[in-house]
């Protein structure tokens, strides 16, 4: 076990992260880090480095086995009948409620002691920087669920994931512009 149990805790939160989307679509480390950058990399940080250490040890564990891709130099990762009921077993454990903790809210409540001209200028970095997630997740929004009356099991799932996202968005936004539009 590496460091602290929280950082234990968060190694086994990239496993599982790894479990579902393996348990969507088989894939190599590459394949995999790519697809973090696209969709739970949004809010599920992992470097390229650390998907492949937890890769290789899931597969230690026996949680993923390796199969020939496509290209000779090409490893394929999918979860094993142990990594499907690790999975299943953490699915259903209790989860921890998250707490907001947020360098951004820290400066709001103590730009009263100074450089609130500085905090405003970092409170509209961040707008823009929320406003173009939220510009991105409306984009998939509408590319990948046109109809999401007729959405079912997994991509019933991905889509209301993909909804909390727009609305964790629109909180950013409308709270940041509040503090800027306050202090204008």
């Amino acid at each position: 076990m590496i460091g602290s149990p929280c950082h234990r805790i968060a190694l086994v939160a990239l496993e599982h992260a790894l479990l579902v989307s393996l348990c969507e679509r088989p894939a190599s480390g590459l394949d995999l880090a790519r697809r973090f950058d696209k969709s739970i990399g949004f809010f599920w940080q992992a470097t390229h480095q650390q998907i492949y250490r937890v890769l290789h040890r899931m597969e230690t564990d026996g949680w993923v086995r390796t199969a020939p891709g496509e290209r000779r130099d090409k490893v394929v990762y999918s979860p094993t009948s142990a990594g499907q009921q690790a999975l299943a077993d953490w699915l259903a454990e209790s989860t921890a409620v998250d707490p907001l903790r947020s360098d951004i809210a820290v400066k709001l409540r103590g730009a009263s002691f100074g450089q609130r001209r500085e905090v405003l200028a970092e409170v509209a970095r961040h707008v823009a920087d929320h406003r173009t997630r939220l510009a991105h997740y409306e984009t998939l929004l509408t590319r990948d669920y046109p109809r999401p009356e007729t959405l079912f099991g997994q991509q019933l799932d991905q889509y209301l994931v993909l909804r909390g996202g727009i609305l964790h968005e629109h909180f950013w936004i409308t709270w940041l512009t509040e503090y800027m539009e306050t202090h204008s």
